[in-house]
């Protein structure tokens, strides 16, 4: 009886050790895949501690967005002068074609080009020297009949046309400023933001200054155009000193490493001093900067004709103007400007406007235009 109950003890030993033994196995086993897990699994990022200024509350938002910059809009292929200067073409074609259809270069020859050239508004001064610089080629070369003339007209104007340079001024690593100038309703501030728009696509980064505090329409313009083309504007309130604001622009390029600063400026009647000594005013400031002025454009209307030589006159003897930007010289038969432009006052045009949008705002090119005024 003893040894049958020594023996169930050893039984009921027996089975609870290897109970034992399965449970240590099971819990082994669970631990060994949870430090697999853990090795598979990425640990979280460890969030930094976040501690509010003395005196405020500390307000932890419950999702952060983080916004991509704004992306720079693509403009569409540049068009060609040809397409958009109809009505200058129109103008000169119906004098090129009547004189194409004589036989002989005479008195009324000369009369009618003399005729087409001030209505095409190059003006009565240069008209007069391009007539004479043809006179001498006419007889050096021998030529008789009105359509030989006629190529050496156009052979001529792109020569005086192509001598200027008309690349806009910049250089990486310095500071840059293009100031505008013009009187209002040419266009000025439209043609800054189609700039900005064209600049910022290359990759440089834009400031510009609304610096025509005179005009609140002017500043809101810009507003919107910054917005569009992701540039920086810096304005001041309506009536405050432009100097203030050019001043500002340009140590809010240093400080942000911007390319290039654009400057608008007011616009008021040309006749009147004031302005002029505020533009004066303008330059001194950006000239504190020596070298960051690389351009003053002069904005004009291409209809306003020869009223547009006087503008670039008194312009230029304020803030020396190294440039021309035309304006809707599209809409105009008075394409002439740019040769008395260039001729009188030995100032290049740069760009020229030929529709609406920021892509028709062209570099100039000499010899295009003369291609288009000449085409049948």
């Amino acid at each position: 009886m003893e040894l049958v109950i020594v023996l169930g003890i050893l039984v009921l030993l027996a089975v609870g050790a290897f109970a034992a033994v399965s449970v240590t196995k099971r819990s082994q086993r669970r631990m060994d895949a949870a430090e697999r897990q853990a090795v598979t699994q990425p640990k979280p990022t460890p969030q930094p501690k976040v501690t509010a200024p003395p005196g405020e509350d500390l307000v932890v938002p419950d999702e952060v967005e983080v916004e991509a910059e704004p992306a720079v809009e693509e403009l569409p292929a540049r068009p060609r002068l040809r397409d958009r200067l109809g009505k200058a073409r129109a103008l000169l074609s119906g004098y090129f074609g009547d004189l194409r259809g004589r036989s002989v270069i005479d008195d009324e020859v000369w009369d009618e080009l003399e005729e087409a050239l001030i209505r095409a508004d190059v003006g009565v001064t240069v008209t007069a020297k391009i007539l004479d610089d043809l006179r001498v080629q006419v007889k050096e070369a021998s030529v008789t009949t009105p359509d030989e003339l006629l190529d050496l007209l156009k052979a001529d104007l792109i020569d005086q046309l192509s001598t200027a340079d008309r690349s806009l001024g910049f250089t990486p690593g310095e500071p840059n400023v293009w100031m505008f100038v013009g009187v209002n309703g040419v266009g000025k501030t439209t043609s800054i933001g189609k700039i900005a728009l064209r600049e910022a696509g290359s990759g440089r980064s834009v400031v510009m200054a609304a610096a025509d505090t005179f005009r609140a329409a002017a500043a809101e313009q810009l507003q919107l155009w910054s917005e569009r083309v992701g540039a920086d504007l810096v304005r001041g309130q309506d009536g405050a000193d432009p100097g203030s604001v050019v001043f500002d622009a340009m140590a809010a390029a240093g400080n942000r490493g911007a390319d290039l600063v654009l400057v608008d400026t007011a616009g008021r009647l040309h006749t009147k001093v004031n302005l002029m000594e505020e533009l004066k005013k303008l330059r001194r400031i950006v000239d504190r900067s020596p070298g960051a002025l690389k351009e003053v454009l002069l904005v004009i209307d291409a209809s306003t004709g020869q009223n547009g030589l006087n503008q670039a006159k008194q312009f230029g003897e304020a803030v020396d103007v190294t440039g021309v930007i035309l304006t809707k010289l599209d809409g105009t038969a008075k394409g002439g400007i740019v040769l008395a432009v260039q001729s009188e006052l030995g100032i290049p045009v740069k760009l020229v406007g030929v529709g609406e949008t920021a892509a028709d705002l062209i570099e100039f090119d000499p010899e295009e235009f003369v291609e288009a005024l000449f085409a049948a």
